[in-house]
């Protein structure tokens, strides 16, 4: 039996948004804003780190999702393979590893977040803008994420199959027209 009887057991997004319509929108429009508005992260790195925060959190759905996504965004699929073997830590080899302990903690432990993960952040060259937006993306991901398992989705993402060009024009309120949850 599905998580919701309404709905059948190939439950995607889109038929889940559509029948609990009430606050998809300004979900939808936060999502934009964070991930593809102005930013001190790139789109990709801001992908990446949603990408990230689904594989701590074992949501294979919006893994597979943004980790699309990062790579349509440029993130090397090295960087996505490194997290796939459990280094996402260090991931990059770069100035990005040290926002992704940052949110890795955050999910796992966030109580225990301290000076010392800010300072590996400042240290690595990132703004307080930039750490605000890291920390923003993994919790709306930490949110996404519970709503996805919650409802018992566990198929593949529709952009997981799309070409390049297709991933990069992505927009979250778009998507929400065509499924007809935004105006």
């Amino acid at each position: 039996m599905s998580t919701f009887p309404s709905l059948d057991d190939d439950l995607d997004l889109g038929r889940l948004f559509t029948r609990f319509p009430r606050t998809i929108e300004p979900l939808l429009h936060y999502h934009d804003l964070l991930l593809r508005g102005e930013s001190a992260l790139a789109v990709g790195e801001r992908e990446l780190i949603a990408a990230y925060v689904s594989w701590v959190n074992g949501c294979r759905y919006c893994f597979g999702a943004h980790s699309t996504m990062a790579l349509a965004h440029d993130v090397p699929e090295d960087v996505i393979e490194r997290i796939r073997a459990g280094d996402g830590d260090r991931a990059t080899g770069g100035r990005l590893d040290p926002l992704l302990a940052y949110v890795r903690k955050l999910t796992e432990a966030p109580t225990t977040i301290g000076d010392r993960d800010s300072r590996a952040v400042y240290d690595a060259g990132w703004s307080e803008e930039a750490l605000f937006d890291a920390v923003s993306v993994c919790a709306l991901f930490n949110f996404m994420n519970r709503v996805i398992e919650g409802a018992g989705i566990d198929i593949p993402a529709p952009v997981s199959g799309m070409p390049r060009a297709a991933v990069r024009a992505v927009s979250y309120v778009d998507w929400g027209r065509r499924i007809g949850v935004v105006k």
